[in-house]
C-alpha cells in the first residue's frame, strides 16, 4: 500500500509581525499509519526547600499497598503515575568538615550530588542532571532547558554562612563553576517560549504586548489558514492550546495592571508577578506545561522557593518565616505551620499533575509521557539532615516508569541512581553520575541494578 499524505513537521511554528509561536503536537504531525512513533519523553524537577515534616510525608507500607501521609493526600488522584522512594539520599550535602551551610549544600547537591565549595566568590559545584539532560535533549528543541521559580534569582552575595547565593538560589548548573540563574518573571518565560529569536527589535515586540495585544493576534491568518486543513480532532487541539495561550497573557496582564496600581512605600514589586504565591506558582507551572506541550524544551526545573526560604504564607494565616518556623525544637504550634506550608506545595505540584494529564500528547497525555521529581535535599529542617529524602517521581516516561509504588532503599542510597535511571528513560546515555552506584528500576522492579 503507498501512502501519500504529507505531514505537517514536528517543530512547525507560526510566524507574523516579529513573533513565532510554537504548535503543540497534532495528528497531521504524524504520517498516516505512523503508529509506532515513539513517544517523547519530558523531563521535569520541581524542588522545595527546608525540608519536610516527615511523619506527616512518609507513607506507610511498601509496594502497591502503602497509603499516603496526610502530607501527600493531594496526590492521591495520580497514584497510578506515581512512585514514592524512601532512603534515598544526598550525603554531599552534609558538613564533611565545612561547618554551617546545610540549606546552600541542600540546593547545589539536590542535582549534582557533588560537595560545593564553601566560598562566597570562588564557586564550584558540578554539573546538574537538568543540565546533562539539556545538553542530549536540545538537538532537538529550541531551547535546551527552562530553569524557573518564584522567589529572587540573584546568584551573587552571600546567602548561607559564607556561602554564595548561588548554591541556595538555583539547583542548575551548566558546569561546575556556572549555575543557571532561574526566571521567575512569568512576562519573561513567556517572552523566551514565545518571542522571535531571529528578531533584532525585541523592544518593538514587547511594547506591542503590553499594548494588551495578544501574539495570538498576529499570526491570526495563518491560525485560520492552517485550521482550514486540519481534521476536527485536530482543530480541537489547536483551539484548547491557543484558548491556553490567551489564557496565560490575559493573566499577565491582569498582574502587571495590579501590580502598576499598588502602593507599596516598602519595597518594589516585580513587573508581572502576581501577588499570592499560589497564583505566581500556576502562572508558572501553566508555562511549564505549554513548554512541554509545543516541544520548545524537554527540560524544565522549578524551583517552588529558593532553598533557605523565609517566605511568609499569610494566605493560609501564617505570618512566621518558613525557614524560621522549620527550627521548631519540637515545638508542636511550629510543627503544625510548617505541615500547612509543607501541604500548600504539594498542592501546587498536584496542580502542575492534573495540568500535565489534561494535556493531549500524541495517543495519551504529557504526564504519561514525562517524569517529574519533587522533593527536597533536606528531610528534617530542625536537624538539616540530608537522608531519607522527600522524594516522589510522577508520570509514566511513555511507558518506562511502573507507579502506584512505594519502595524503601537501604539508608544513604543515592538519589544520583534515580537521576540516573531518569536520564536513562529520556534516552540521554550516562553510565556515571556524581555518586551514583547504580541505577533504580523505574518500570517491573525496585532492585538496583549494577552499572
Amino acid at each position: 500500500m503507498i501512502v501519500t499524505k504529507k505531514s505537517l513537521p514536528r517543530r512547525a511554528f507560526l510566524r507574523g509581525m516579529g513573533v513565532t509561536m510554537a504548535l503543540p503536537l497534532l495528528d497531521a504531525m504524524t504520517p498516516a499509519l505512523a503508529a509506532n512513533v515513539k513517544p517523547i519523553v519530558r523531563l521535569g524537577f520541581v524542588y522545595v526547600p527546608n525540608g519536610i515534616i516527615m511523619e506527616h510525608w512518609r507513607p506507610t507500607g511498601e509496594g502497591a499497598d502503602f497509603q499516603f501521609g496526610s502530607t501527600m493526600k493531594p496526590l492521591e488522584a495520580f497514584r497510578d503515575q506515581l512512585q514514592v522512594f524512601s532512603g534515598l539520599a544526598q550525603v554531599q550535602g552534609r558538613a564533611l568538615g565545612d561547618g554551617a551551610g546545610d540549606h546552600a549544600r541542600a540546593g547545589a547537591t539536590w542535582l549534582t550530588g557533588v560537595h560545593p565549595k564553601k566560598s562566597e566568590i570562588t564557586i564550584r559545584c558540578g554539573i546538574s542532571a537538568d543540565q546533562i539532560a539539556a545538553r542530549e535533549l536540545s538537538k532537538h528543541t529550541q531551547i535546551g532547558s527552562l530553569e524557573l521559580g518564584i522567589e529572587s534569582n540573584q546568584l551573587a552575595g552571600g546567602c548561607d554562612s559564607g556561602y554564595s547565593c548561588a548554591y541556595t538560589n538555583t539547583m542548575s548548573w551548566r558546569s561546575d563553576t556556572t549555575p543557571l540563574p532561574i526566571e521567575n518573571n512569568p512576562r519573561a518565560i513567556f517572552e523566551r517560549l514565545f518571542g522571535d529569536g531571529e528578531s533584532t527589535d525585541a523592544k518593538a515586540r514587547l511594547a506591542m504586548l503590553n499594548k494588551q495585544r495578544s501574539i495570538l493576534d498576529y499570526v491570526n491568518g495563518n491560525l485560520k489558514r492552517l485550521n482550514g486543513t486540519l481534521g476536527k480532532s485536530d482543530q480541537t487541539k489547536l483551539n484548547e492550546y491557543t484558548d491556553a495561550v490567551r489564557d496565560i497573557e490575559r493573566r499577565i496582564q491582569k498582574a502587571e495592571q495590579q501590580n502598576a496600581a499598588m502602593k507599596l512605600p516598602v519595597m518594589e514589586r516585580p513587573t508581572a508577578v502576581p501577588e499570592e504565591f499560589e497564583d505566581h506558582v500556576r502562572m508558572v507551572m501553566d508555562l511549564h506545561v505549554l513548554a512541554y506541550q509545543t516541544d520548545l524544551t524537554r527540560v524544565v526545573s522549578l524551583m517552588m522557593a529558593r532553598e533557605g526560604s523565609n517566605r511568609p504564607y499569610r494566605n493560609i494565616g501564617i505570618s512566621d518565616g518558613h525557614h524560621n518556623l522549620t527550627h521548631h525544637q519540637n515545638e508542636a504550634d511550629k510543627i503544625a505551620k510548617v505541615t500547612k506550608i509543607n501541604e500548600v506545595h504539594v498542592k501546587m505540584f498536584a496542580y502542575l499533575l492534573e495540568r500535565l494529564k489534561a494535556t493531549p500528547d500524541g495517543d495519551g497525555n504529557l504526564l504519561e509521557n514525562s517524569l517529574v521529581l519533587y522533593g527536597s535535599s533536606i528531610s528534617d529542617g530542625n536537624l538539616h539532615t540530608h537522608h531519607d529524602l522527600p522524594i516522589v517521581l510522577a508520570g509514566g516516561g511513555a511507558g518506562q516508569a511502573k507507579g502506584n509504588r512505594h519502595i524503601v532503599y537501604p539508608k544513604d542510597t543515592a538519589l544520583n541512581n534515580l537521576l540516573l535511571s531518569m536520564l536513562e528513560a529520556a534516552s540521554v546515555p550516562v553510565e556515571q553520575f556524581g555518586d551514583s552506584t547504580g541505577k533504580i528500576e523505574l518500570g517491573k522492579s525496585a532492585q538496583l541494578s549494577k552499572v
